[in-house]
């Protein structure tokens, strides 16, 4: 089964990387969807590229080789159908992260493919982790290390010092 985790990891932290490890396990092929989004361009700290490279990065790090970066634009359905796969993968932290992701997946399965989404119940350690926090944290120099992958804290480092 192919399935497809999407989303903008601005930036990538270790709940999504979780995730991505969880999926690579379940199924036999995941591809992670990095959403470039025009309208939230100069609003996100790395571009699309960026974060396609620092999740490849911290894949190849963690040795998943059934799993691969790819970003996109527009409406997933449309990127489901043009990589062939009718499964979305989520990860839930919180209830609230429910009550969204649960519209969505209704929203999702009304358009062809007609997907289903699977939730994976993010990991006690990670649920209080979002990437707006590690963006706050890191903005105002505080250490996010045990909250990202090696990846992603090295281009946090590297956007520091630009």
């Amino acid at each position: 089964m192919h399935v497809v985790y999407p989303g903008s990891f601005d930036p990538l932290h270790n709940g999504h990387l979780d995730v991505i490890r969880r999926a690579s396990r379940l199924f036999d092929r995941v591809t992670v969807a990095v959403l470039e989004n025009p309208s939230k361009r100069g609003q996100q700290l790395f571009s699309a590229e960026e974060r396609a490279h620092i999740i490849r990065d911290a894949v190849g790090q963690a040795n998943l080789g059934n799993v691969e970066v790819r970003t996109f634009q527009g409406l997933l359905v449309e990127f489901l159908k043009a990589i062939d796969s009718k499964v979305i993968v989520k990860g839930l932290r919180a209830v609230s992260d429910y009550e969204y992701e649960l519209q969505m997946a209704h929203l999702n399965r009304q358009f062809p493919p007609h997907a289903e989404t699977l939730f994976i119940m993010a990991a006690t350690r990670w649920s209080f982790i979002s990437s707006t926090m590690v963006k706050e944290i890191a903005r105002y120099g505080g250490d996010v290390s045990e909250m990202v992958p090696p990846a992603t804290l090295e281009a946090l480092l590297y956007k520091q010092q630009q």
